[in-house]
């Protein structure tokens, strides 16, 4: 016949059932946390770029790549077409204002101011022609018109002596017409002598008034030869440095052709290209940082060029320090444009986790394990980025490249 079992044994035995069953899960879970350990990702810090967030102040700013040219600088184009004489100058030299660069040849230009210098002494000597011959006509006139005067009063005379024989019988009707007709006829001459003159003179006045304009016309054409002629004589046209130059003796150049450039030294600014995706951010007066190496320069936008060419546009940036030592003509600087100021805000440093502004994926580090965390992110300058919200100052982020773990939610930090 069976006995109850003693009620104490039975809790001694459930009790020992429990601790067992506790016992196996603690086991469970100590094997499953070092098999996690063993077998789950984890990274080395060490090989990871890691920022801290802090509170600071930044600039949204838009990178470009720039160029450094001079404030001022003047092409030097040939003004005719021939091939270089002689070369007094070497590319890349300081030279003066008016120091000789190079010669041109000149022998056509020669011609032609000969040539011209001959129509003008021809035209001075029509000039001189005309005037004479007008002289001449009127001293003939002159002299007629003496001879024309002389006669009218001899012929005045005759008239009166007919009319005072008419009323005396002794003049026929038909002679005293005759003496009247006669005086009638020495007027007319006499006026006309008188007109001739005038006419003369017209005439001649506008034959000179031609040729004189005819000559000035030839002046303005000697006076632009002589130009040409002081251009085949390429000057520096201001002190600075020459920075290009036809420099092969016996070279032909076409006319407009550009054979020297001279740059002006120690007064430069900065040619900036960037994508026409931000050319709406872009602005006349936006203030500009910069760099080359450690040398940060201060700037303004002075302008914004309309040309857009392959997706890019351009623009030129005045310094504050226009002269400063380490600038040199095509040097390529790093520009920053500032679109934006922020302060007091939560800042970390830049990174290739970071990809433009909006929400992002970006491992936070809590307790030796990063998490995936979505962060706001906000400005911008190329150093550093605007944290809106997702993380607290006094944390870390990882922000180099961290794709490889983008299917994770949480990764093991090695220290």
């Amino acid at each position: 016949m069976d006995l109850a079992l003693d009620p104490g044994i039975i809790k001694r035995r459930q009790r020992h059932k429990v601790l067992v069953i506790a016992a196996l899960l603690a086991t469970l879970c100590l094997a499953a946390w070092g098999i996690n350990r063993v077998v789950g990702p984890s990274v080395d810090a060490s090989g990871l770029m890691l920022a801290q967030v802090r509170i600071g102040n930044i600039a949204n700013t838009i990178n470009a790549s720039g160029i450094v040219i001079p404030v001022h600088e003047e092409l030097v184009s040939s003004p005719i077409q021939t091939h270089v004489a002689k070369v007094h100058a070497k590319l890349g030299q300081q030279v003066r204002a008016g120091e000789l660069l190079l010669e041109l040849d000149d022998r056509a230009v020669v011609l032609a101011i000969d040539s011209i210098r001959e129509q003008l002494a021809q035209q001075e000597n029509r000039i001189a022609a005309l005037t004479l011959e007008l002289s001449q006509k009127r001293k003939q006139t002159a002299s007629a018109i003496e001879l024309l005067q002389l006669d009218l009063e001899a012929a005045r005379v005759r008239l009166a002596r007919s009319q005072t024989l008419r009323k005396a019988g002794g003049v026929s009707a038909e002679d005293l017409l005759t003496a009247e007709l006669n005086v009638r006829r020495i007027e007319i001459q006499l006026r006309q002598q008188r007109e001739q003159i005038d006419d003369n003179q017209r005439v001649t006045s506008i034959n000179i008034e031609g040729a004189r304009l005819q000559k000035n016309i030839l002046q303005k054409q000697l006076a632009q030869q002589q130009q040409l002629f002081e251009q085949t004589r390429v000057r520096a046209p201001f002190a600075g440095m020459l920075t290009q130059l036809m420099a092969e003796e016996g070279a032909s150049v076409g006319n407009g052709q550009l054979v020297a450039k001279v740059s002006e030294l120690n007064n430069y600014k900065v040619e900036a290209s960037l994508s026409d995706f931000h050319a709406r951010a872009l602005g006349a007066g936006q203030a500009v940082l910069v760099e080359q190496g450690n040398v940060k320069l201060a700037g303004r936008v002075q302008t914004i060029l309309p040309e857009i060419q392959n997706g890019t546009v351009k623009l030129l940036v005045t310094l504050a320090e226009p002269n400063h030592a380490m600038l040199r003509n095509k040097l390529r600087v790093e520009v920053n444009i500032v679109t934006e100021q922020k302060s007091h805000t939560l800042l970390a440093d830049a990174g290739p986790a970071f990809n433009g502004r909006g929400p992002q994926d970006i491992f936070v580090v809590r307790d030796g394990v990063a998490r995936k965390t979505t962060l706001n992110i906000g400005a911008s300058d190329g150093k550093s980025v605007e944290i809106l919200s997702g993380a607290r100052a006094g944390e870390r982020l990882i922000i180099s490249d961290t794709s490889r773990y983008k299917d994770r939610d949480s990764v093991r930090m090695a220290e």
